[in-house]
């Protein structure tokens, strides 16, 4: 299987995510949930890359950050961090639930 770097580029944004919240603002919780929840993200676009039909754990991953992020945008009108977020998971929540539903079907 070919590797998604798009995958991996969107768990690298939430690691990397977590790590300036910690660095600028002093965020414990901001660095625990970009860290946990970008190696979500990195360990389903592996699972992707082993077998397209192991999509669960990046959109459950995708749509969680979407759901949360998007919710802390609509609240604070603030495009950085939580627009950006929920952006780029609304994204991959789509890019993944269309590649659900246009692998093949079958054993």
């Amino acid at each position: 299987m070919p590797i998604d770097w798009m995958g991996y580029g969107y768990s690298a944004l939430i690691v990397i995510g977590g790590i300036v919240g910690y660095v600028k603002a002093g965020s414990v919780p901001s660095l625990a949930a970009g860290l946990l929840f970008g190696g979500f993200a990195g360990l389903g676009t592996y699972k992707i890359c082993q077998n397209p039909k192991h999509v669960w754990v990046l959109l459950a991953t995708s749509a969680s950050l979407a759901g949360v992020m998007g919710f802390r945008f609509l609240n604070s009108g603030k495009f950085m961090p939580a627009g950006l977020m929920a952006a780029a998971s609304l994204v991959m929540l789509g890019r993944t639930g269309l590649g659900m539903l246009q692998r093949p079907h079958g054993p």
